[in-house]
């Protein structure tokens, strides 16, 4: 009866203990260093030109202090320096008394110590950074408790609740947590700056090239942040195209990528990469047809580009959007990976409890998680879709409405291309040969952008899309 009594007890007093650590842990004051915050403070408010100015290119932020007095006194310092504003103690006393801000921080007393506290600042470096340490603490006691109690709570969303907290603690790692949102001064600095970058290289588009002159002068190049999704209907392509975006992108420009394939498998997509980069059909190989000398010499070329580049390939059959994440953000990490390639949306799967009851439900999630992904990672990821039957009920031209499952999808996209083969759909045989190669992508959505057609040949014994003159209709 006892061993009963104390197995019927043992989750209820373990949830007891963690409750009482946390009873301890908030009588317990927060890691703080308040000698290193007012000697920074001294610091700059002696010689403001100087320090306020490295405080801020370090990345420090007023919720780096502990103090409330003390957040208030940088920010104050910070936005009087952005404006250009002399910082000296009489005037900042009374900036800071014409704001109704001096009684919060101890009066002019307060001012007049946190000025004389510190006689030098041969240290203020290695003050700054154990303040970051210390803010650094506090972050990761937050994030540790919260997750503790969401673990008693949300036991049912066991895969979504380790992603949110994977995702905190990445953000701490990362910094991302402490940088204060931007004023519109400093956005109007940063498209200022993209402005006339745009303008140093003679016009040329802003984000990643993508190989294709006449996308890249649409889409301005692929940008941080952005989803461009390409859809089509099964056997049209899409997986070729998307490999030769990341063939420009990975191999020509040399930038770390990454691709998950949830259908094909890491080999076959490196298949497809090698002989569509040394352009030999790799019919040829089925066909029994040897490679002449000029054809090996091209493929062992290409194999050694791809071998040597930074391609990273997962081929997670029905990866989760929790699981893309969970890898994406460690990649980027380590390889500072800069564009992403999904292959194909509608395989992926979501493990949210909302999501196991309606099939829209789960794609709204995925492609937002896709989005909000990009947004995290500053970086622009390629989304391959399915469309529905739509097309075929009209002759196969599409439009964005034939997307499955799910409307969220051209929501969340900032670009949306359908790409069209007009021979898949000829009605009789010679039909079929007169369109054999023509295809195009209809940039259906373009958030930054103007919409319209971009005339393009598949070559489909190299799997290759090649950009074709644009050919009036008579």
């Amino acid at each position: 009866m006892d061993k009963e009594k104390e197995y019927k007890s043992g989750p209820e007093l373990q949830k007891n203990r963690t409750v009482k650590n946390e009873e301890d842990f908030a009588q317990r004051a927060l890691p703080h260093a308040l000698g290193p915050e007012k000697s920074l403070l001294s610091s700059m408010m002696q010689d403001p030109e100087e320090y306020v100015m490295l405080a801020e290119e370090k990345g420090l932020t007023s919720e780096h202090f502990y103090h409330p007095s003390h957040k208030i006194i940088y920010r104050t310092m910070l936005e009087l320096s952005t404006d250009g504003v002399v910082i000296e103690l009489v005037s900042f006393t009374q900036t800071l008394a014409d704001r109704e801000l001096l009684d919060k921080i101890g009066g002019p007393s307060a001012i007049t110590e946190i000025y004389t506290y510190s006689p030098t600042a041969a240290h203020f470096e290695h003050h700054l950074n154990i303040i970051k340490d210390k803010y650094t603490l506090r972050n990761i006691i937050s994030s540790c408790t919260e997750a503790i109690t969401r673990s008693f709570e949300d036991q049912e969303e066991v895969p979504a609740l380790l992603d949110e907290v994977e995702q905190k603690i990445f953000a701490i790692r990362e910094g991302a947590e402490i940088e204060e949102a931007p004023t519109v001064k400093q956005d109007v600095k940063k498209v200022i700056e993209d402005f006339e970058k745009f303008m140093a290289g003679g016009g040329q588009p802003m984000g990643i090239k993508t190989g294709y002159k006449k996308l890249d002068e649409m889409s301005n190049g692929l940008k941080p942040g952005e989803m461009f999704v390409i859809a089509a209907r099964p056997s049209m392509g899409k997986t070729s195209f998307v490999m030769n975006l990341i063939e420009h992108i990975c191999l020509d420009a040399k930038l770390p990528s990454m691709v998950f394939s949830c259908e094909m498998t890491s080999a076959q997509i490196v298949q497809r990469l090698l002989f569509a980069r040394a352009r030999y059909a790799i019919t040829n190989l089925r066909n029994g047809i040897k490679p002449q000398k000029d054809d090996l010499k091209r493929i062992q070329r290409a194999a050694a580009e791809i071998a040597e580049s930074k391609l990273f390939i997962d081929d997670t059959a029905g990866i989760s959007i929790s699981e893309l994440r969970a890898k994406a953000r460690r990649k980027k990490k380590e390889e500072d990976i800069q564009v992403i390639a999904i292959d194909y949306l509608q395989l992926m799967r979501s493990t949210s409890k909302q999501a196991q009851n309606s099939r829209e439900r789960e794609i709204a999630e995925i492609s937002a998680g896709l989005k909000g992904l990009a947004k995290e990672l500053g970086i622009p990821i390629l989304v391959l879709a399915q469309l529905n039957r739509g097309p075929e009920n009209r002759g196969g031209s599409p439009k964005m409405s034939d997307l499955r499952e799910s409307g969220s999808i051209e929501q969340d996209a900032d670009m949306v291309g359908l790409l069209y083969r007009t021979a898949y759909y000829a009605e009789d045989q010679e039909q079929r040969d007169a369109d054999d190669g023509i295809a195009e992508l209809n940039m259906a959505k373009n958030r930054n952008g103007p919409t319209g057609s971009i005339p393009l040949t598949f070559i489909k014994e190299l799997m290759r899309f090649e950009t074709r003159a644009f050919e009036p209709e008579p």
